[in-house]
């Protein structure tokens, strides 16, 4: 394989290296979201889900020159660190080499946990599980579109390729 690799110009990558390329990064708020929920119990009261006191307590706030307090939540910093991976992701997603075909499965893999696990338990069924749901859905969709354009680029194909 590294002779392959070396006959394309490209260095081999090491195991940590493939390791992190073939992950998804929005796996990571992934867990920390399921994490969050398994502490806060199953129990919940009337239809608010037991993970909702969890997710709006404050992680810190900030007075500011008007005079209110800008308040972070848990649930708000775990969105910011989503939008930041999503960000990464769709960087990533510019490489046409093998690893990104499989990071772009694996992307499909947390989409699929989190629409499972959206619809069939309480915890999840918040809004800002939600919002990480659509942000695996985009990193899907944005990832496959980035990688075939990419791809297109990079072999040359272009618009007058079967002209006469």
């Amino acid at each position: 394989m590294s002779d392959q690799s070396a006959s394309r110009g490209r260095k081999p990558m090491g195991l940590f290296r493939r390791i992190e390329t073939i992950t998804p990064l929005l796996f990571i708020p992934f867990i920390i979201y399921v994490v969050i929920a398994v502490l806060a119990g199953g129990s919940h009261m009337d239809e608010t889900p037991a993970i909702a006191g969890s997710l709006n307590s404050t992680l810190f706030s900030v007075p500011m020159v008007s005079g209110v307090s800008w308040r972070m939540s848990v649930g708000d910093s775990l969105l910011l660190l989503s939008l930041i991976l999503l960000s990464v992701e769709i960087i990533k997603s510019t490489s046409s080499r093998s690893s990104a075909m499989i990071n772009h499965m694996a992307s499909m893999g947390v989409l699929l946990a989190c629409i499972i696990l959206f619809i069939l338990f309480a915890n999840f069924a918040t809004a800002t599980f939600f919002l990480l749901t659509v942000m695996a859905l985009m990193d899907v969709m944005v990832g496959v579109i980035v990688s075939i354009v990419s791809a297109r680029r990079d072999f040359g194909v272009g618009d007058g390729f079967a002209s006469n």
